[in-house]
């Protein structure tokens, strides 16, 4: 089964980019990472993607945005972190 593609805009300092980080690798979870000091150009992609928000990490699952490292917490305590990350391609719905 194909795993869902991750994609986290972050910066190399943050603390919560850390703490995302290392979920999705107890996860086993490729991830692309996107650092946004690094690609200034990114900084307004993520803005766009993720419907305004400008802190980082911001996760991006498939077409899902998960948010960032709170939120991303919040759906692995929920169960819905694997069964997202199991979507593939597509998008996980309700």
């Amino acid at each position: 089964m194909s795993q869902a593609q991750v994609v986290m805009y972050a910066t190399s300092w943050c603390p919560y980019c850390a703490r995302a980080r290392r979920l999705l690798e107890e996860k086993g979870a490729a991830y692309t990472e996107i650092d946004i000091e690094a690609e200034p150009q990114a900084r307004e992609e993520m803005i766009r993607r993720s419907g305004g928000r400008r802190t980082v990490p911001q996760i991006f699952i498939g077409d899902t945005h998960v948010g960032g490292s709170d939120d991303l917490q919040a759906l692995d305590a929920s169960g819905g972190l694997e069964r997202l990350l199991e979507a593939g391609p597509q998008t996980l719905r309700s």
